[in-house]
């Protein structure tokens, strides 16, 4: 028997007098999973969020909750009924109360040793033990995070919602507590939505993602197939980085940019926008930094423009002979000049092909499985 269900929306809609900012979502989440809707500020994420939390009405579709109906238009169950843990972007922790009163804050009704035996068992997983008698003004930001996490949790709520829950903390610290914070809900058992503009807390937290741009779900998937399985031309751009290249179908299993030939499933040239296979049909070719190999021994050769250091790795810009640019991620100790040319090969696993744009509504394609 499959695990049991607990979010569902079906075919949600969402509306700020009478303009749509959410449109026609769907998706599952099954007990126990981490769910992110990804996407640029202004797409309607924080409105999806507010839909699933009870505090907007839905104008179409329905939102379920182990099974019951919560939304639907003309109905919406109060928010504190649904079972929901928050985690907003300010915390919202009460200044008044200690971070050991700010926990027990959803326990009231337990007795009181229950209650503490609870805030001591979140105190441990999130690790805040120390800090249980200091106020919310004497945390740093991430300790006022991990209080807030542990305020949500302690109810045992059937799900949790996460409101871009790092915003208000530095990289270096976003990118430790991301992790942290996938290893707790794990451990809680706890089922998540997170809501975040940026793709590395995504990946770094969630089991599944969808992408949201102009109120629409583009894709939901892992992060792996978003990144290179993209379903259209926005997610391929929003998701990793890359360049676009022209490219020639030769037929079938083949396609042909200016780097050479790739081998792999190519759909017939009418799936990506062309008229007839192998006839000079065109496409365009996202390539990856990954995708592109810095070796001396090639007699392939590219020209620096542009570098960044990034630590263990230095993210190239490159000129090919015809001008246009390619990324390349190489190892740092590999520290190449501005207008030095160095030798470079494809190893490109998934090739990921559309229409060229302005083909009309075929140019959504992906390749999948292609290998150099």
């Amino acid at each position: 028997m499959g695990e049991s269900t607990v979010l569902e929306l079906r075919s949600v809609e969402q509306a700020y007098d009478g303009q749509v900012v959410v449109a026609d979502v769907s998706f599952r989440l099954a007990r126990g999973a981490i769910g992110c809707i990804l996407g640029p500020s202004g797409c309607g994420k924080t409105t999806l969020l507010r839909g699933i939390a009870g505090f907007e009405p839905v104008r179409r579709g329905e939102i379920l909750i182990d099974g019951e109906v919560v939304s639907r238009p003309g109905y919406r169950l109060a928010p504190e009924r649904r079972r929901i843990g928050m985690v907003f972007q300010d915390y919202a922790l009460f200044p008044h109360l200690s971070v050991r009163e700010n926990v027990r804050f959803g326990l009231r009704l337990l007795p009181r040793r229950q209650s503490d035996d609870r805030v001591a068992e979140l105190a441990a997983l999130v690790g805040i033990g120390e800090a249980l008698d200091k106020y919310p003004h004497e945390l740093s930001g991430g300790q006022q995070q991990r209080a807030a996490l542990a305020r949500a949790l302690a109810p045992r709520p059937e799900l949790l919602l996460l409101d871009e829950p790092f915003s208000n903390l530095d990289v270096d610290l976003r990118e430790r507590l991301s992790l942290e914070l996938r290893e707790i809900l794990k451990a809680s058992g706890a089922t998540a939505v997170l809501v975040t503009h940026d793709q590395h807390e995504a990946f770094a937290i969630a089991d599944e993602i969808g992408v949201l741009h102009d109120g629409r779900i583009q894709q939901w998937d892992s992060a792996y197939n978003l990144y290179h399985r993209p379903a259209n031309r926005f997610v391929a751009d929003f998701v990793g980085q890359g360049v676009f290249l022209p490219a020639k179908v030769l037929n079938p299993r083949q396609v042909e940019i200016e780097l050479g030939v790739l081998d792999g499933d190519i759909p017939h040239a009418c799936r990506v926008g062309c008229d007839v296979c192998g006839k000079g049909c065109s496409a365009e070719i996202l390539l990856r930094p990954d995708d592109v190999i810095h070796d001396d021994a090639s007699e392939m050769q590219a020209e620096v423009v542009h570098k960044a250091f990034r630590g263990a790795e230095i993210l190239y810009t490159l000129s090919l002979a015809s001008g246009r640019q390619v990324l390349a991620l190489v190892p740092s100790h590999h520290n190449h000049a501005i207008g030095e040319k160095i030798g470079i090969r494809l190893d490109v696993d998934h090739v990921i092909a559309f229409a060229p744009l302005g083909r009309g509504a075929q140019n959504d394609r992906t390749l999948p499985n292609a290998k150099r």
